[in-house]
């Protein structure tokens, strides 16, 4: 009887000429990951100065900020699959390329939006692009790398994730003190300009041998569905009011086309979301600790940059080095995370992260206008360190779960839920964030017109940006709106805390823990067959 053992191949799988020069290709793939997260770092940097009255910036609302976020996730999101499934079958680093390319016409597009709707717009095409290179990064590397070092190398990929959250708020910061508010944008095409150099040099292509059939019924439902949830949500807290008939029918709408979306997957024999793969309890949970922490951060990442600037004073660029201890953590520690994972097992690292960011989260409910700055370096330190320890070991778990051969649509369901789980933290954080604001502003706004109450009431940004047009008479407006946003954001990030304690209770059931030497030794073997 043939065993795992028998069937593992004697040598490696990589070609040499690929395998010499496999750390190089891993330096482009980082770099075209880098433009990609990079963009929506900097973007948080720059939300306080896109919501002021032009010339400045172009006035946008909360709501359309959130928008101009969540515009550029749930394109991204909705397309992954397809994405994966499309570089699967013509190869991956041509969809590398082309993605590369519609990216950085979306990125000089955006640099001129006359309007926050045109903003939304162009990060929609910016999202196209980023939708076919992120899933390729992971894919190439899973095709370059051997199984042994496959671990290591996505250690550093997922390190790069924290390298652009270093690189962008202070980019975004230098060039918000010096340009207009679209250089945060134009900086992406030079970037993409030696991206794809490089890559024509360095990467080689790889394809699925047996690709799926791509799925356009299922990605029109997928990004209907998402559109729809995340704008019932955003439109309840803009009204602050989540009882109103028009909210309730569409986020109504929204699960409806989402449950439509799973049931047709399930049906077809070309699904872009293969559902059977979430028979895996392990898959699962993995999957679903990556949507829930990305929900908590991106959503304390949306409320942190007000606190830093509108309540604490701080510039773009201060702010920007402020985030700098969360980047610097996830540098440090991501590469690393899998020595604590042979050490303790997934399902201690993992539930532990999400325990540590709970914690943090935590803190954010205990902050004032004179909470000691130092106190949220280390917050921001934690949070990294916590985030680093969760994304190497499921990000592991989620590629060697599949075939090598599959490992675009891995990437793509990776990406896929942090992407979602990030749009809906923003969406629905963001809307805590918002209702809470205007409940806790209203009462203070009583002396204004009706037209500038309603204005006023929208964000701090808005209040203050009134109190500034009042002049002495508006300054009364201040402690106020910093008291509002204070509670608002309390309240925001111990919504976030029950999010990441959910989290860390689901890994703690499922993931695995820390394997016997022999059970590691039968699952290698096992990993290796099904990679054959």
């Amino acid at each position: 009887m043939t065993t795992p053992a028998d069937r593992a191949p004697s040598g490696p799988r990589i070609p040499e000429e690929v395998h010499r020069r496999r750390w190089a290709i891993l330096g482009v793939l980082m770099l075209s990951l880098l433009i990609v997260v990079l963009d929506n770092s900097i973007l948080n940097v720059a939300i306080k100065t896109i919501s002021t009255p032009a010339p400045t910036g172009l006035g946008a609302t909360q709501s359309q900020l959130e928008w101009a976020i969540n515009a550029y996730t749930l394109v991204f999101a909705g397309l992954l699959f397809t994405a994966g499934l499309v570089g699967d079958r013509l190869g991956r680093k041509k969809v590398l390329i082309g993605g590369l390319v519609v990216f950085g016409i979306g990125s000089a597009l955006a640099a001129e939006s006359g309007s926050p709707d045109q903003l939304i717009a162009y990060r929609a095409l910016m999202a196209l692009g980023a939708a076919f290179v992120m899933p390729a990064t992971l894919a190439v590397l899973m095709n370059v790398f051997e199984r042994q070092e496959q671990p290591k190398a996505i250690g550093i990929w997922a390190g790069g994730v924290g390298l652009a959250i270093a690189i962008g708020p202070i980019t975004g910061g230098v060039l918000l003190d010096h340009f207009w508010w679209g250089s945060v944008f134009l900086v992406n095409v030079p970037i993409v300009i030696v991206a794809l150099g490089l890559m024509v040099w360095l990467v080689p292509d790889s394809r699925d041998p047996r690709p799926g059939r791509l799925d356009p019924v299922g990605v029109v439902l997928s990004v209907v569905g998402l559109v729809l949830l995340v704008y019932g949500i955003i439109k309840g807290g803009e009204l602050a009011d989540f009882t109103d008939a028009k909210v309730l029918a569409t986020i109504a709408a929204g699960v409806v086309v989402l449950a439509g979306f799973v049931i047709y997957e399930m049906r077809t024999d070309h699904p872009s979301l293969d559902v059977t793969y979430f028979k895996n309890k392990v898959f699962s949970a993995a999957m679903a600790a990556i949507a829930l922490v990305f929900f908590a951060l991106m959503g304390v990442t949306f409320f942190s940059v007000f606190y830093t600037q509108s309540v604490r004073g701080y510039s773009p660029l201060q702010s920007g080095l402020l985030l700098l201890p969360l980047a610097v953590a996830q540098l440090i520690f991501a590469p690393r995370a899998r020595l604590v994972v042979d050490r303790i097992g997934n399902k201690a690292t993992t539930a532990g992260g999400l325990v540590l960011i709970a914690a943090m989260l935590g803190m954010f409910a205990t902050f004032e206008a004179d909470t000691p700055i130092w106190l949220l370096e280390v917050v921001f330190f934690l949070m990294g360190t916590g985030m680093a320890h969760i994304m190497t070991p499921t990000s592991v778990v989620i590629m060697q779960a599949l075939p090598r051969e599959k490992a675009g649509s891995a990437s793509a369901l990776s990406n896929t839920f942090r992407q979602v789980g990030g749009a809906l933290g923003i969406a629905v954080l963001g809307s805590v964030l918002s209702t809470s604001y205007r409940n806790g502003i209203e009462g203070k706004l009583g002396a204004l017109p009706p037209g500038l109450r309603e204005t006023a009431g929208e964000s701090i940004e808005a209040t203050l940006g009134v109190a500034q047009k009042l002049g002495v008479q508006g300054k009364a407006l201040v402690t106020p709106a910093n008291d509002a946003f204070l509670h608002a954001m309390h309240m925001t990030a111990l919504c976030g805390v029950g999010v990441a304690l959910l989290g860390a209770v689901v890994t703690a059931l499922f993931l695995p823990g820390r394997p016997s030497a022999g059970q590691q030794g039968e699952r290698e073997q096992e990993l290796v067959a099904a990679a054959e």
